[in-house]
């Protein structure tokens, strides 16, 4: 596979050992003239952005990426207190990744989001609901026959409600049970997705995740009555 680009350059000591551990091969590159002069025959397999360092530089280089004829799958890295700013840049980057973070996790983003950058495997298990379909093998969702464009974290928040449909979830659950007991992240990571989701399913199925006021959030209403 073609090298990853990693900005900034040099690569912050926490990254860089994390993509060594994982066996990625990348190339640190410090400015958006770097990323055109330094790129291999065959193209940069996508991007690792650390935006939580300098935020500025590291937006720009993304609209730089994002503004090429074969545009990036991009991860960036932010820390907690850049989360409502992620609002307004959807169409920077495909995944984000809180700092400090587990190098597990972030490998697992990034094999995510290459993988969604490419072409899908063949069908797996699905996990069904109305008109959502998820293929846990392949991190597939589709609703209502469109192929939705999730990060790995949105696939798993849904993935995680839509296996037990009806059932309200503190976001106190979810972040424990989603994103790990030894997350850092407070309970605004589960809004961020949870609006990212509801934008991504469109107007007619973004009621499909409920918000139970002072409680959380389900996939879906219950069938329980009394």
């Amino acid at each position: 596979m073609q090298p990853l680009l990693v900005y900034p350059s040099p690569v912050p000591a926490e990254l860089a050992q994390a993509l060594d551990m994982a066996g990625r091969e990348y190339v640190p590159i410090a400015t958006e003239s770097a990323a055109v002069s330094q790129e291999p025959p065959n193209g940069w397999a996508g991007a690792v952005i650390a935006a939580d360092i300098n935020a500025d530089g590291a937006w720009a280089m993304c609209r730089a990426l994002r503004k090429t004829d074969d545009p990036l799958a991009l991860v960036v890295l932010i820390n907690g207190r850049q989360l409502d700013d992620l609002a307004d840049r959807d169409d920077l980057y495909d995944d984000f990744c809180i700092t400090p973070f587990h190098p597990r996790e972030l490998d697992r983003r990034i094999t995510h989001t290459l993988f969604a950058s490419g072409v899908g495997d063949a069908p797996g298990q699905l996990i069904t609901y109305k008109d959502l379909v998820l293929n846990v093998d392949t991190y597939q969702a589709a609703i209502a026959g469109t192929s939705l464009d999730l990060t790995h974290m949105e696939y798993e928040l849904l993935k995680f409600l839509a296996a037990s449909p009806g059932r309200v979830f503190t976001r106190e659950i979810l972040l424990s049970r989603v994103w790990g007991y030894d997350y850092f992240g407070g309970a605004r990571t589960v809004d961020v997705h949870v609006r990212r989701l509801r934008s991504k399913l469109g107007d007619q199925h973004a009621s499909m995740i409920q918000t139970v006021r002072s409680v959380g959030y389900s996939l879906g209403t219950s069938s329980w009555s009394a």
